[in-house]
């Protein structure tokens, strides 16, 4: 029913105000289990994905959206809530863990889980090295991944903006292939989780054209880890 409502009514509202361009949209499954692996440039990305992805999309989004107070923290935590994200406490690895093997299920009943390898937003626009629990809900699950490249996203809610920017400039949505990755299996587990999460962090790079910093984003105040 809520999903009805997204599509029929917010999903044109919210394309109207962001129009966004989706190239390769052909590439995305109709049906069956899929990984949506993105880089993470805003807030406002949760939102564009699903208008580039005409199929539910569930995510694991931050704890904190969902204990929110006042009227908007009610009306972010019923939105979470009804488009069935998944909450995870930061720096939480049981929680994560937790959240992750929530994602199997979701996949287990052919959906689409979508998930951000850099782990939070990028504070400075390069690509930085994905945390290999991608590679693990990909090893868990059997699944597919959809490598998605953003590009503009940034413009229109810039981190520490508490409002997006509507009619603003044009953000790019580059969908790939979906990649599979059973000929992973024969490597230990430890090594196929990294192989697999650098060949889609890799593939999502060629898509957004970012400068790959080569290093984790580690720092929650939002200044750039240091280069190199």
């Amino acid at each position: 029913m809520f999903y009805t409502f997204m599509t029929l009514v917010v999903r044109p509202i919210l394309w109207v105000l962001f129009r966004p361009r989706v190239i390769g949209g052909e590439n995305v499954p109709d049906y069956g289990p899929i990984i949506v692996a993105s880089n993470h440039l805003s807030f406002i990305d949760s939102f564009i994905i699903p208008l580039a992805i005409p199929r539910p999309v569930t995510y694991i989004a931050k704890a904190d959206y969902f204990t929110g107070r006042g009227l908007k923290g009610r009306f972010v935590r019923w939105f979470m809530t009804n488009l069935g994200h998944v909450p995870v406490k930061r720096g939480a690895q049981r929680a994560a863990m937790g959240a992750l093997e929530q994602a199997v299920e979701i996949l287990d009943n052919s959906g689409a889980f979508a998930v951000y390898p850099e782990g939070t937003r990028s504070p400075d626009g390069r690509l930085y090295r994905g945390r290999t629990g991608l590679g693990w809900l990909v090893l868990a699950s059997g699944a597919r991944v959809l490598p998605v490249g953003l590009e503009g996203t940034e413009k229109i809610q810039p981190i520490g903006a508490s409002l997006p920017r509507p009619f603003g400039p044009r953000p790019t949505v580059r969908i790939g292939p979906p990649i599979d990755f059973t000929h992973y299996g024969d490597l230990a587990p430890a090594k196929a989780r990294r192989a697999i999460t650098d060949e889609v962090v890799e593939t999502i790079q060629k898509l957004s054209g970012q400068e790959y910093a080569g290093v984790y984003n580690d720092r929650a105040d939002g200044s750039a880890p240091p280069a190199g």
